[in-house]
């Protein structure tokens, strides 16, 4: 399985692809999607579907993982993300890929185990987890891997789940 994990974002959108085939998951690639501020919101959001677009046809995963709008006091910022959000989603749909949904306190809990962990720690466990010699830089691509780890975890719990059930009706 091929992960492609987006923190979403207008001005800033991390990414991350992860190889899930071998018993643990591997960095293929990371980093930041930007927009121009001086753009109109229409073309900051056509910057990040053209991109998002080249991403998944380069790296073909099966699987998208996005961080979940997180609600803020900030309602014109939320309301940029959730745009953001929804091109993530248009592309993945367009793209037949499996689409996994994760807040950020399922993030922090699949990746650090608690779900109340500070961004340092998540940063920390994402560079432990994969034995990369630094966290992925800027931050926005290391939420990106956290959000592609969690999405892995969780599909691997989800086939032991199935596997479990199979074998508990066959008998």
């Amino acid at each position: 399985m091929i992960v492609l994990g987006i923190d979403p974002g207008t001005a800033i959108t991390g990414f991350a692809v992860l190889s899930c085939r071998a018993s643990e998951p591997a960095l293929i690639d990371c980093g930041v999607i930007r927009t121009e501020k001086s753009e109109s919101s229409e073309r900051r959001l056509l910057t990040l579907h053209g991109c998002l677009s080249d991403l998944i046809s380069r790296h073909t995963p099966s699987d998208v993982a996005v961080e979940q709008l997180f609600f803020n006091t900030n309602v014109s910022t939320a309301i940029k993300v959730g745009q953001a959000r929804g091109v993530v989603l248009l592309v993945a749909a367009a793209a037949g890929t499996r689409v996994g949904e994760y807040t950020p306190l399922q993030v922090k809990q699949a990746v650090v185990g608690y779900g109340r962990a500070t961004k340092h720690q998540v940063q920390q466990m994402v560079k432990s987890i994969l034995g990369l010699s630094e966290v992925p830089h800027p931050d926005d691509a290391a939420d990106a891997v956290a959000v592609a780890l969690c999405h892995a975890y969780s599909a691997k719990f989800k086939q032991k789940l199935s596997a479990a059930r199979a074998s508990g009706k066959s008998s």
